[in-house]
């Protein structure tokens, strides 16, 4: 049986990880459908105080990784920004789950009450176990991200929905059971 931190981690991460790479496809079709340059894309943002797309999409990979390697107080890799087309994007997300899926199982044992302590700002540090970090830190800071690149693609036009942001669920819990009153 799965460790609940590992079930929560990584299908969590990889299947909204998917969708987002998902999403930047849907990207793709329509910028090519109105014939934009992708970049418009890649760069756009919600508003001038917040990060572009390509922003949004590196650091919710990095919460992906980087939360996961903390609870298992190992290194997280380190990926460099220079992402700056929707393929380069593409490949950070894999690249991502490739880490996270390539994670031994048996590292997750005991990650639940595991000491985690993170450097925030100067002398600030966030102190939890890893099951708080997961719950409290990691998940929420990881679809503020997530969420935040769908708003920018659906800002600019992109045909996307709740079901698109949803594709993970559906791919496994959502069944056709007939005609309705069947």
């Amino acid at each position: 049986m799965k460790t609940p931190v590992h079930a929560v981690a990584i299908k969590t991460f990889t299947g909204m990880l998917r969708t987002l790479s998902t999403l930047l496809d849907k990207g793709v079709e329509h910028a090519a459908a109105k014939g934009i340059d992708p970049a418009e894309l890649v760069n756009a943002r919600l508003s001038e105080d917040m990060y572009p797309l390509s922003r949004q999409v590196q650091i919710a990979c990095d919460m992906a990784k980087n939360s996961t390697a903390r609870i298992l107080g190992l290194e997280p890799p380190r990926f460099e920004d220079v992402e700056q087309t929707i393929d380069e994007l593409k490949a950070r997300i894999a690249k991502t789950i490739d880490y996270l899926e390539g994670l031994p199982e048996a590292a997750f044992e005991g990650a639940e009450t595991r000491d985690v302590v993170m450097p925030l700002m100067g002398t600030l540090v966030l102190e939890q176990t890893g099951f708080a970090h997961l719950r409290d830190w990691a998940l929420p800071n990881f679809y503020f991200h997530v969420v935040t690149a769908y708003d920018i693609l659906r800002h600019k036009g992109v045909e996307i929905g709740k079901r698109d942001f949803l594709a993970s669920l559906a791919a496994g819990a959502i069944h056709d059971r007939g005609p309705a009153g069947a």
